[in-house]
C-alpha cells in the first residue's frame, strides 16, 4: 500500500467578488478533482440563475442563499489531491458581515491563498484578511492577482498591484521569503496549472498549482494530547448528531473515551468520517465528522473542544495574554468587553486589568491602551470557554478581538487560570 500523502489545509481569502470561489472551482476542475459531469451540472444551475460565470464558484457556494446572492457566507471544504499533497481547500467568505466565519476557517489552516482582483486592487477585506491570516498563525501565503483578462493581461497592471500587495503583507507581519505573487485568470484558466500562460508569456514564475505544491506540510503533533475544536454540529437523518472539526493535536480513534469542554461531558467516539469515508483514526490536520455516544445536538456546539479523559481541555476562569491594539478609534480602558475569536469559539470577554504596557514604551498598570500599544492584560470570559496557553497548544492559544465589525486587537495566551468544576 502506498504511503499516505502529507496533508495541508489551505484557505482562500480576500475581498468579496475578487474570485475566490471561482479560483477554487477552476483549480479543482483543472486538476481533475472536479469531474466534467459534475461541472456540467454546476454550469446548468448557473445558467438557470442567469449567472453563467458563477459555474466554478457554485462548487464551493452550496447553499441557496449563497447561490442566489452570489456570495460566500459560510466556510466550505473540499478535498484536492495533487501528486504531492492531500489538500483540504477552505473557501472563506469575503463579505465583511461574515469575517467571523473567515477567522474560523483561517484558524484551521496551514497556508493561505490571498485573491486580489486586478481592476480593484487592495480593498478593505484584502487588508483585514491579510492581517487576520498572520494573527491566526498562517506563515505560508501566496497572492494571486485574479481577473487579469479584465486588464488585458498587461504586465504593468500586475506589477502595480504586486508592489502594493507586498507592502501590505510586510506591514501585516509576513516575511519577504514567505511571499509570492502570481497573475491568473481563474475563469479562463490562465496560469492555474499550465505554464507559461498563453496570454501572459511575460510571467516566468510558478502556476497556482506549483505554488501550493511548494507549501511545506505542518509538523504532525501526534505526541500531544488530543485537542479538537468543534467547527459545526449537524443533525443527520438516520445517523444522529454529527459534530465536525479539525484535529489540532493528538490522535482520535473509535471507542476513545473523551471529554467535551466547557460542557464537561464524558463520552466515547462511535465513528469517524472524512469526505464520506469511515476512518480507523484521525490525525492532526484531519477535518472530520464524528459520532458520539449519547450526545445530542444541544450538548455540543461550535467552540466546544474535545480532549482525552486523562488530559481534558482547559476551561478558563481567567487568562493572561499579550495583546497588540491594531485599530481602535479612542482609548481602551479596563472593563472593555469585546468579542474574542479564539480557535472556533466566539465569546464576549472582559479585559479586567492592564498588567503592563510593553511597547512602544514600558509602563506598569497603564490606565488605558490605544492603537499601536502592546501590553500584558488579564481577561475574563463571560461564559465558560476553552483556552490553552500558546506554548502548550498554539492553535488554541491565539485570538483576534473584534468590535463593531472591525478587528481591533490580537493576542496570544500566556497563562490560564483553570476554572474548577
Amino acid at each position: 500500500m502506498a504511503a499516505a500523502k502529507p496533508k495541508i489545509n489551505i484557505v482562500f481569502i480576500g475581498h468579496i467578488d475578487h474570485g475566490k470561489s471561482t479560483t477554487v472551482g477552476r483549480l479543482m476542475y483543472d486538476t481533475k478533482n472536479l469531474s466534467d459531469q459534475d461541472y456540467r451540472k454546476l454550469e446548468a444551475i448557473a445558467q438557470e440563475k442567469g449567472k453563467s460565470t458563477f459555474a466554478f464558484a457554485y462548487l464551493m457556494d452550496v447553499t441557496k442563499e449563497e447561490r442566489d446572492r452570489g456570495i460566500t457566507i459560510d466556510v466550505n471544504y473540499k478535498k484536492l489531491e495533487t501528486e504531492k499533497y492531500s489538500f483540504t481547500v477552505i473557501d472563506a467568505p469575503g463579505h465583511q458581515d461574515y469575517v467571523k466565519n473567515m477567522i474560523t476557517g483561517t484558524a484551521q489552516s496551514d497556508a493561505a491563498v490571498l485573491v486580489v482582483a486586478s481592476k480593484d486592487g487592495i480593498m478593505a477585506q484584502t487588508k483585514e484578511h491579510a492581517f487576520l491570516a498572520q494573527v491566526m498563525g498562517i506563515k505560508q501565503i501566496v497572492v494571486v492577482v485574479n481577473k487579469m483578462d479584465e486588464v488585458e493581461y498587461k504586465e504593468d497592471a500586475f506589477n502595480k498591484i504586486k508592489t502594493d500587495v507586498l507592502a501590505l503583507l510586510k506591514r501585516s507581519g509576513f516575511k519577504d521569503d514567505q511571499l509570492q505573487v502570481i497573475p491568473i485568470s481563474a475563469w479562463n484558466g490562465e496560469n492555474i496549472i499550465k505554464a507559461p500562460a498563453d496570454k501572459m508569456p511575460w510571467f516566468k514564475g510558478p502556476t497556482l498549482l506549483d505554488a501550493i505544491n511548494n507549501f511545506k506540510a505542518p509538523e504532525v503533533l501526534t505526541g500531544k494530547p488530543l485537542r479538537l475544536p468543534v467547527q459545526d454540529v449537524y443533525n443527520i437523518k438516520g445517523v444522529g448528531t454529527v459534530p465536525v472539526g479539525r484535529v489540532e493535536t493528538g490522535i482520535l480513534r473509535p471507542n476513545d473515551k473523551i471529554v467535551i469542554m466547557p460542557e464537561n461531558i464524558a463520552t466515547d467516539i462511535k465513528s469517524i468520517e472524512a469526505h464520506h469515508e469511515q476512518l480507523p483514526e484521525a490525525l492532526p490536520g484531519d477535518n472530520i465528522g464524528f459520532n458520539l455516544r449519547k450526545v445530542g445536538k444541544g450538548d455540543i456546539k461550535r467552540g466546544s473542544v474535545l480532549g482525552p479523559e486523562s488530559n481534558p481541555p482547559t476551561v478558563a476562569e481567567e487568562f493572561t495574554a499579550q495583546i497588540v491594539v491594531l485599530n481602535y478609534p479612542t482609548a481602551i480602558a479596563p472593563g472593555y468587553t469585546p468579542v474574542f475569536h479564539l480557535h472556533t469559539a466566539q465569546m464576549s470577554c472582559t479585559i479586567t486589568e492592564f498588567v503592563k504596557k510593553i511597547a512602544p514604551t514600558q509602563e506598569d498598570n497603564p490606565k488605558f491602551l490605544k492603537t499601536g500599544d502592546a501590553a500584558i492584560v488579564k481577561i475574563k470570559p463571560l461564559q465558560p470557554l476553552v483556552v490553552e496557553s500558546f506554548k502548550d497548544f498554539p492553535q488554541l492559544g491565539r485570538f483576534a478581538i473584534r468590535d463593531q465589525g472591525k478587528t481591533v486587537a490580537a493576542g496570544v495566551v500566556q497563562e490560564v487560570k483553570k476554572k474548577q468544576f
